[in-house]
């Protein structure tokens, strides 16, 4: 199928009596075969891994994984212990959903989606007799920033409110979906009689957004970001606003996980070196995952980096565990599940035995502003967003990208996309017009700028 990479892993032969005690357990494999089936010719053992290049936040459970080859590495490893060969199938998808359906056909292992898919996932692994458990985290943003509606650049739509009897585009079932919802309801605008909602693939969104036809999207990482840095959409709702945290997370068949309890360890554990690679290389990483998902680097750098949207953290939060519960009701009404166990969803005993000789990641701080150069295999931070916007007026190399946080909910964002506030001496910025506005109003003597004038003040 498109999108599906194998990695043949040639393992050392034992002598004959010691294969022959193995057959069993190799034959008891995943997704190359049907749910009940064995796998391979019984010394080859096939791993098949559902991944969403394009979902950058999954990277560390798979295109940066893959490209990496830990996994592989890993089982190379294993293979020469108990003699069998292991053979890894990367099968790329664009949305979690055909993950979930994979996985309860039993043709998917190990798979990585957002939290509302997840719990689809769950659901749907119950209802079909597949169970499925959530096993650890890839990317989060606490505060819900990985999602984000836009419109198109000019569109008379200034607020959600707006959006009344208009068009607007999202994949429903996803955080993205969520999100809206959960906005349009707090601004005081019913998600279900008072806009038309088209569920859409993220592209074909982002498609019909360009061309005129929906007024807004509301998608997931990257499309947002890659859209309002090629300049074809700007931020009108900041899924930070919702202070509730969104993430991405890697889910096993329940059957594999116990009946190839090793392999799910070795790849968690690397995961967590994909994971360890990322952040001490954040712009290398960025680089790679931009070569083999066709995204540009600075758009994976806005989520990916030092300073980025996303933090990579295997670990099962429990905030991340008490957003899931939160979801569950929103789901549930828009009759996407019935009841979600999400305690027995949860499974931290695999990722406890992988991580268990590595030391637990800092707490992420707050966002910096971040200034990368072209040619620079490194950016810079800096301590104000006046800092950073000095730099970029006096830099003698071409700025490849700008990042700043916004002053209220921390996503960092493209400075030159970005709404700025001059308030006496000081410059903030923000991701939305809207929450300039909001700021504004509650700021005497603040004003809203230009992206030229915000440059100009910060190098007088």
């Amino acid at each position: 199928m498109p999108g599906t990479r194998t990695t043949p892993l040639r393992s050392l032969s034992l002598p004959l009596l010691s294969l022959a005690l193995l057959l069993p357990l190799a034959t008891a494999c995943g997704g190359a075969a049907d749910a009940d089936g064995p796998a391979g010719d019984g010394r080859t053992v096939t791993v098949t891994v559902g991944y969403q290049s394009k979902t950058i936040n999954t990277v560390t459970a798979g295109t940066l994984l893959r490209s990496l080859g830990y996994f592989e590495e890993e089982l190379a490893a294993r293979g020469k212990k108990d003699g069998v060969s292991y053979e890894v199938v990367w099968q790329d998808y664009a949305t979690g959903a055909p993950i979930t359906a994979q996985m309860t056909a039993g043709k998917i292992d190990i798979g990585s989606m957002g939290d509302f898919p997840l719990l689809i996932n769950a659901a749907r692994g119950k209802q079909l007799r597949q169970p499925t458990r959530l096993v650890s985290v890839t990317g989060y943003n606490l505060r819900g920033g990985l999602n984000t509606v836009v419109t198109k650049p000019g569109s008379p739509v200034r607020s959600l409110a707006d959006l009344r009897g208009k068009k607007v585009s999202t994949s429903v079932g996803s955080a993205a979906d969520g999100t809206l919802v959960r906005a349009l309801q707090r601004a005081g605008v019913d998600p279900a009689k008072d806009i038309r909602k088209l569920n859409q693939q993220p592209s074909v969104g982002a498609s019909a957004l360009t061309a005129g036809s929906v007024d807004a999207l509301s998608q997931f990482v990257a499309w947002p970001g890659l859209l309002a840095f090629e300049g074809r959409a700007t931020a009108l709702y900041d899924g930070a606003e919702l202070n509730l945290p969104t993430f991405h997370g890697v889910t096993v068949r329940e059957k594999f996980a116990k009946e190839r309890a090793g392999v799910l360890d070795d790849f968690l554990t690397a995961q967590r070196r994909a994971t360890d690679h990322l952040r001490a290389r954040p712009v290398a990483a960025a680089e790679s995952v931009a070569e083999d998902t066709g995204l540009p680097a600075e758009v994976v750098y806005l989520y990916n980096g030092a300073q980025g949207i996303a933090i990579f953290d295997p670990e099962l939060r429990p905030e991340l565990v008490d957003a899931l519960k939160q979801d569950v009701p929103l789901l549930k009404e828009a009759k996407l599940v019935g009841d979600v166990d999400v305690d027995a969803f949860v499974d931290r005993a695999p990722l406890a035995r992988a991580a268990s000789k590595s030391a637990p990641y800092p707490k992420a701080a707050a966002a910096r502003p971040e200034l990368w150069l072209k040619g620079q295999s490194d950016t810079r931070t800096f301590d104000s967003p006046k800092a950073l916007l000095k730099a970029v007026a006096g830099a003698d190399s071409a700025v490849r990208a700008a990042y700043v946080p916004d002053a209220v909910t921390g996503t960092s964002w493209f400075a030159d996309k970005a709404v700025w506030v001059a308030e006496g001496a000081e410059l903030r910025a923000f991701v939305t017009p809207a929450g300039a506005r909001a700021y504004v109003d509650g700021h005497a003597g603040s004003r809203v700028v230009d992206y030229p004038t915000a440059l100009r003040l910060a190098a007088s």
